[in-house]
């Protein structure tokens, strides 16, 4: 089969890591890709949103299947593109219609939906320019930190929690007054915060039937200890102590299953990954959010984890067999530690030579902000590599990815020390 896999980040560089191992693969395409990718296949460089481009791309290199890496392309309709195409519509399309992305491309569309299948979420109320004043006497009667969610995609910037009530406000009117977030903004959602442990839970599924993937934890926060600005995540762990087999059950009854129901009750074609971020309490578990593909850091730590071809179940999801094909995941634990710009997630530069990358034969190192500049590899954006290592439990394997990290060197390199040792 030839494979296409779309985005430039350390999710798509494992995605095509495991792909490349498939006796199935015979030609491996990514689009643009990174430093990385490029030992394992084709680097095309093309903007993931432009469709008649990866359009050209599938016919020239014979595309007999695409994964969608990154969330913008399907919000923006490629699954849709692609199957209204007489010369594209048979090519496989791993990843939702736009009526699916909606679950990440709207808060209010993945909220509702919630209510609706009954499926246990943080309480909200959503606000426009035509009724902010009610926006403002809302968060008046709920309590602090107020939680401020962007109702589109804004780069990840969308969701703002504010500890005072004049703050709350104030970003309130910035988004949908002044639209501080273009209009991703135009609707915002206003919910109750939640405390807890946060936990990535991720299925893949033919719309049908589906099969839950390794858990993991990622670490949003930029500084050691949790502490200082969101990043699109520092580390991830995987799989997560406390998940056991009875906690999944209850997950599948509470969660997941409502969540395949509910699609089917909306005759949404759903053929893809569902990344449910999950907040747990007490045993109890409330979505946060759905994504519609895997997460970057955890998907460095999943797909290492799962011991059956991939692409092989990926193709079961285009020819109607993937409820039959095995499933194996590993006991083994997986952690990832980032290596970022310094300055991240705020200014930083780039441009950097990195080396030490072949010493690190302990781990699999995985590219996020790479390129190749006249065959120098360097820095090319805010996290630059993912650090994974495998072994038989957490302390090991994050030992194991900290030597590596040691090892790797660009200038500004700056990384957390303490991934995982909360889980101890």
């Amino acid at each position: 089969m030839n494979v296409l896999i779309i985005g430039s980040g350390g999710r798509e560089h494992a995605f095509a890591w495991k792909i490349s191992q498939s006796s199935l693969c015979k030609k491996l395409v990514i689009a643009p890709g990174n430093g990385g990718t490029q030992d394992l296949g084709l680097n095309i460089y093309v903007d993931p949103n432009d469709f008649p481009s990866i359009k050209e791309i599938c016919i020239e290199h014979n595309i007999d299947i695409i994964i969608v890496g990154p969330e913008d392309p399907l919000v923006n309709g490629i699954h849709d593109f692609f199957k209204s195409d007489d010369k594209l519509k048979e090519i496989i399309v791993i990843g939702p219609c736009i009526r699916g992305a909606k679950l990440e491309g709207s808060k209010e569309f993945a909220k509702e939906f919630m209510q609706k299948y009954n499926i246990p979420t943080a309480r909200y109320k959503s606000f426009t320019i035509d009724n902010i004043e009610q926006g403002m006497t809302y968060l008046e009667e709920i309590s602090s930190p107020y939680v401020l969610k962007v109702d589109g995609l804004a780069a990840g910037k969308g969701v703002l929690i504010l500890d005072r009530l004049d703050e709350a406000k104030n970003e309130l009117r910035e988004i949908i007054v002044n639209k501080k977030f273009g209009d991703a903004g135009s609707t915002v959602v206003v919910e109750e915060y939640l405390t807890g442990i946060e936990l990535s839970v991720f299925v893949l599924t033919d719309g049908k039937s589906y099969k839950i993937l390794p858990s993991a934890k990622d670490y949003k926060r930029v500084g050691e200890n949790d502490t200082g600005l969101n990043t699109g995540g520092m580390g991830a762990i995987s799989p997560v102590p406390f998940v056991d087999r009875f906690f999944m059950d209850k997950l599948d009854r509470e969660i997941i299953i409502p969540t395949i129901k509910g699609l089917n009750s909306e005759n949404i074609l759903y053929q893809g990954f569902i990344f449910i971020g999950l907040m747990v309490s007490n045993g109890n578990a409330k979505v946060i959010e759905y994504n519609v593909r895997m997460g970057d850091p955890e998907t460095e730590v999943v797909i290492p984890r799962i011991k059956s071809d991939l692409l092989n179940l990926l193709l079961g999801i285009g020819n109607g067999s993937f409820s039959e094909i095995d499933f194996d995941i590993s006991e083994k634990t997986a952690a990832t530690v980032i290596l970022t710009s310094g300055g991240y997630p705020e200014k930083y530069q780039t441009g950097y030579g990195i080396s030490g990358i072949e010493d690190a034969d302990n781990s699999l190192v995985f590219h996020s902000g790479t390129k190749l500049n006249n065959k120098e590899l360097i820095t090319n954006g805010g996290r630059v590599l993912a650090v994974t290592s495998i072994a038989n439990s957490i302390e090991a394997a994050v030992k194991k990815s900290m030597e590596s990290c040691n090892k790797i060197k660009f200038n500004q390199k700056y990384y957390r020390k303490d991934i995982g040792k909360d889980l101890l």
